[in-house]
């Protein structure tokens, strides 16, 4: 199957029902793995960030040489202004289990509770948030002078497949090494 509207096809696949991770999962690798461009190109984009709705894009960090690792496509909700960019908390920076365990909690300050619905949004800032442990190796602030793309939207009814979709790209380290890392800060 052709990567295009990869979100949408495996939202279409659900027929309406709600599904478990392991269903979401499974439909995703039946699928493969998608291109993140395209992910970018076939959604509601923006050059500003949406807040209260996820957020994809590509991104090169200011201080890269001095990070230990970064993530070039992150998948972001922002929290909080700043004059030169946001500070975000990027889902990619924990393993899917971590992932779907800190949408549900991050769901419980939406407006609605209905995922269908896409006026959906959470209502939350890092004062409300900070309080979560999860989160704590998934914040970091984004400079809108390094972002290199759009701003792709993604909507309540696209969250648990997005946080599903294994399109983190890590620069100076892998995925696993990345996870165990935060593991260790919750």
């Amino acid at each position: 199957m052709a990567t295009s509207n990869f979100i949408q096809s495996v939202k279409s696949d659900t027929k309406g029902a709600d599904r478990s991770v392991k269903w979401y999962r499974n439909k995703i690798k039946e699928f493969g793995k998608p291109v993140a461009m395209d992910l970018i190109r076939d959604g509601k984009r923006n050059k500003k960030q949406f807040y209260g709705k996820l957020n994809m894009f590509f991104y090169s960090p200011k201080l890269k040489k001095e990070l230990p690792y970064y993530d070039t496509f992150p998948l972001v909700l922002p929290i909080e202004r700043y004059s030169d960019g946001f500070l975000g908390i990027n889902f990619h920076y924990l393993p899917i289990p971590l992932r779907m365990k800190l949408l549900d909690r991050i769901m419980t300050f939406a407006n609605s509770q209905d995922l269908e619905e896409t006026s959906t949004r959470i209502i939350a800032d890092y004062s409300k948030l900070k309080k979560l442990p999860i989160i704590k190796p998934t914040l970091h602030k984004y400079l809108y002078s390094q972002v290199k793309s759009q701003f792709r939207r993604v909507d309540a009814d696209e969250f648990k497949i997005a946080c599903l979709l294994p399109v983190q790209r890590f620069k100076k380290a892998s995925s696993s090494e990345v996870w165990k890392d935060s593991r260790s800060m919750i």
